[in-house]
């Protein structure tokens, strides 16, 4: 047992596909145009996995590489949590697989499934349990490969999605860390975005193959509208504890889900475009790996320093949403 009064993150790391699929190249395989999707979602391209690339492997390599950050073995970690919406399959869960992939022993290891929410869930779930004294070290991996879940002839979904991991190892820190945490859910908002079978309700059968009901189906004005006021609702309430004004926050990192979204989620809280930090030119909309690897960037990019504020805000499907103070 190890008790700590404050967590912080003491490595990142990310793992992307080698292939990009460019709106070049989408121009060939659906009715769209590489202008039509850039004005109207801010991405010009986006990560595909191998066909033998799971979930999994992307997540291990994240994994291996905030292990490496950390300065930590794997030896060190107490606990694995892995968030997705595209696990390896529905069970196991993908943190098992993972955990063996790592050389993890008898390490306790579950899935967070809240699609885009996934990183901050898991961040704040790892939190309490290091905080509590439960667990000295936790490794929280967000991966995703969506590409198995996109129908590649619907022109409004088949943009917007890309696959990616990436991972943060957490444990005790003497100054700054995790600051606050808001979550919350909507289930009666699920059907804006969903994949409708496969699940009990709807299992597997050849007529839900033809129906093309395996793939991401998504009610995108709807869930525009409801997303741009939990992004904002969200980022209120996780620094209202704090006393935090806009101006306290050195970096908004938002869920990469849609240019115009993120533009009006900053308009909403009074946020300079200076004050957020964007990739999803290059990677699209990864899910629950989106957050991850966009705090990866912005470290390495040297948009994060000792002593900075830091912002983590998210919505998913579900409807689900999150929210995230870290002084770095």
């Amino acid at each position: 047992m190890c008790e700590a009064k404050r967590v912080g993150i003491l490595g990142l790391g990310a793992y992307l596909p080698e292939k990009v699929l460019t709106n070049k190249e989408l121009e060939r395989m659906v009715d769209t145009t590489d202008e039509w999707i850039t004005t109207r979602t801010g991405i010009k391209e986006r990560r595909i996995a191998r066909k033998d690339e799971a979930t999994s492997d992307m997540a291990a390599e994240a994994g291996r590489r905030a292990l490496k950050a950390a300065g930590l073995n794997i030896e060190d970690i107490d606990l694995i949590i892995v968030a997705t919406i595209t696990p390896d399959m529905f069970f196991p869960a993908t943190a098992c697989l993972v955990q063996d992939k790592l050389g993890a022993k008898r390490v306790p290891a579950f899935d967070v499934s809240v699609a885009c929410s996934g990183f901050i869930y898991g961040l704040a779930i790892a939190e309490q349990f290091i905080r509590s004294g439960t667990y000295k070290h936790a490794l929280v991996i967000a991966a995703e490969k969506l590409s198995a879940i996109t129908d590649w002839s619907d022109r409004a979904t088949c943009v917007l999605f890309g696959d990616g991991a990436g991972a943060a190892v957490l444990g005790p820190v003497d100054k700054g860390g995790i600051l606050s945490a808001y979550l919350g859910a909507n289930g009666k908002q699920g059907d804006l975005i969903k994949l409708p079978a496969g699940g009990s309700r709807i299992p597997a059968t050849k007529k839900t193959i033809e129906d093309r009901l395996h793939f991401i189906k998504m009610n995108g004005s709807e869930l525009f509208r409801h997303a741009v006021k939990i992004m904002a609702d969200a980022a209120l309430e996780v620094t209202k504890p704090l006393n935090l004004k806009a101006e306290d926050i050195s970096l908004v990192i938002p869920h990469q889900a849609n240019i115009r979204i993120l533009n009006a989620v900053a308009k909403r809280m009074g946020l300079t475009e200076d004050k957020i930090y964007l990739n999803i030119e290059r990677y699209g909309n990864m899910s629950a790996a989106s957050s991850a690897v966009a705090l990866v960037e912005a470290v390495q990019e040297g948009r994060i320093k000792k002593g900075d504020k830091i912002l983590l805000d998210a919505f998913g499907g579900g409807l689900t949403w999150g929210a995230l103070v870290i002084e770095w």
